[in-house]
């Protein structure tokens, strides 16, 4: 497994600890996934490590949420820099080498059904990745890889809470069924089913992982 994390380095040092801890064996790579030259650079040293590459996950991304007039033109070309382009190339570079029988899976968001104030950038990121999933399950298809999107509810993770404050997190519990926040490993689990062999017949899905918020 290649571990991407190019901002915090000791994240990304921890998961592949933990990894090899399970019996596993991972590599730890820094790479802006915006840019295709070093998107590139990361495959052909994961490939050089390995041998192959099965399973694409899709997750790296920005989240600039605020009020859409007081969005800037940079946060704008940052959002979709990482949050589509950094797709695009992943998607491509899948295209050129991914094995036949893989699988590819984009982190969109539960949001994209919600209409919140201030996230109408984020969410036009990850209505396009929506789309790049459907059309390409098409396309991949044809070698048996499997296209699909996982889209989380509001997840407590380590900065889930920054900037936000708990009038708004209240609110976006009490819109799941079960009146909380989802678990990392609840996402986990759904994106662990999609690279297995068990979901070889799944595919141009968009699953909605958010204990029925939307």
């Amino acid at each position: 497994m290649v571990v991407n994390h190019p901002h915090t380095p000791e994240l990304a040092d921890k998961v592949v600890a933990d990894i090899e801890a399970s019996g596993g064996s991972a590599l730890a790579l820094a790479a802006d996934i915006s840019i295709r030259a070093e998107y590139q650079a990361m495959v052909e040293e994961m490939l050089g490590e390995y041998g192959r590459w099965d399973v694409l996950v899709n997750n790296a991304a920005v989240a600039i949420t605020k009020p859409f007039a007081q969005i800037t033109e940079a946060e704008f070309d940052l959002s979709f820099q990482v949050n589509v382009k950094g797709v695009f190339h992943g998607l491509q570079l899948a295209w050129e080498h991914l094995a036949d029988g893989g699988r590819i899976i984009t982190i969109s968001s539960s949001t994209t059904a919600l209409m919140l104030p201030g996230y109408a950038v984020y969410d036009a990121t990850k209505g396009a990745v929506e789309q790049f999933t459907h059309i390409l399950a098409k396309e991949f298809g044809s070698r048996r890889i499997t296209v699909n999107a996982v889209s989380p509810g509001a997840t407590e993770t380590e900065t889930y809470r920054t900037g936000k404050s708990e009038q708004f997190l209240a609110s976006l519990e009490a819109m799941s069924a079960f009146a909380r926040l989802g678990q990392p490993a609840e996402i986990a689990a759904v994106v662990a089913f999609l690279a297995s062999d068990a979901a070889g017949w799944v595919t141009a899905q968009n699953i909605r992982v958010n204990g029925g918020t939307a």
